[in-house]
């Protein structure tokens, strides 16, 4: 039985895709994406299906429209770490190269804007927009694992919740918009607390303390398990370590 399913469920026009100005085609002029178009087609997968086992044969690339997906590493010891998260707009293989580096498994009801490998490949050598732009989300995703070594190397169990939290909160941000007028931001975790643990080091017990100590010290608001309300951004970024805001407009 296969594991996705071709989605119609989406526009087709590229002008109106909720990723449009972050994806791998955010440069591209009319005429490229008309090309885009050409080779382009959506998968949805259910949440726990694997999307591409490490090793398998890839013959295409993609961007995730909507949902969130876990990149995992399985040692020989068949230990298993994940090692990263594609949220909305990223970038999913590698051009260039034939095999999958890692698992590729829905957390979340997934969608993926897909593209034939070897067309995409042939239509980046001729269209600098597509090329400028995967180098620009390569160069983002070293920033990411440089700050990631970071987080689980040299950060405290509340420092590394509250970056966890900052990273996804920045992220739908970016591409919802969903503050209010008093500067907060609203989303909906895409993790459990044991996916938690495991992606940051820590322990089960550890995540549901920290995220209960920063609920009591009211940096987040949370509704449920996964509803996060956070009442300011800026309380919330003082709590990761980082000298940064983040990236917010506040």
């Amino acid at each position: 039985m296969a594991l996705h399913q071709d989605s119609h469920l989406l526009a087709h026009d590229c002008a109106d895709c909720p990723i449009r100005h972050r994806a791998v085609c955010a440069h591209c002029e009319s005429d490229e994406l008309t090309k885009l178009e050409q080779i382009k087609y959506y998968r949805s997968y259910q949440a726990g299906q694997t999307v591409i086992w490490s090793g398998d044969r890839m013959d295409f690339v993609a961007s995730v429209v909507t949902g969130i997906a876990t990149l995992t590493q399985t040692m020989e010891d068949g230990r298993r770490q994940m090692v990263g998260l594609l949220l909305p707009s990223d970038f999913v293989g590698r051009p260039g190269r034939s095999t999958a580096a890692y698992d590729v498994t829905a957390t979340t009801d997934l969608v993926m804007c897909c593209f034939r490998k070897k067309p995409f490949e042939e239509l980046m050598s001729a269209t600098p927009h597509i090329a400028q732009r995967l180098l620009e989300m390569t160069l983002d995703e070293l920033d990411a694992a440089r700050e990631w070594m970071l987080l689980l190397g040299r950060k405290t169990a509340r420092e590394k919740i509250a970056s966890l939290l900052a990273i996804i909160a920045r992220r739908d941000a970016s591409l919802k918009s969903p503050r209010s007028s008093r500067g907060s931001v609203i989303f909906d975790l895409p993790l459990t607390r044991e996916e938690m643990a495991d992606y940051l080091g820590l322990t089960l017990e550890t995540v549901s303390r920290q995220m209960s100590a920063l609920k009591k010290d009211g940096v987040i608001e949370l509704e449920g398990k996964r509803h996060v309300i956070v009442p300011s951004i800026n309380s919330l970024m003082e709590e990761t370590g980082d000298d940064t805001d983040g990236g917010f407009l506040v």
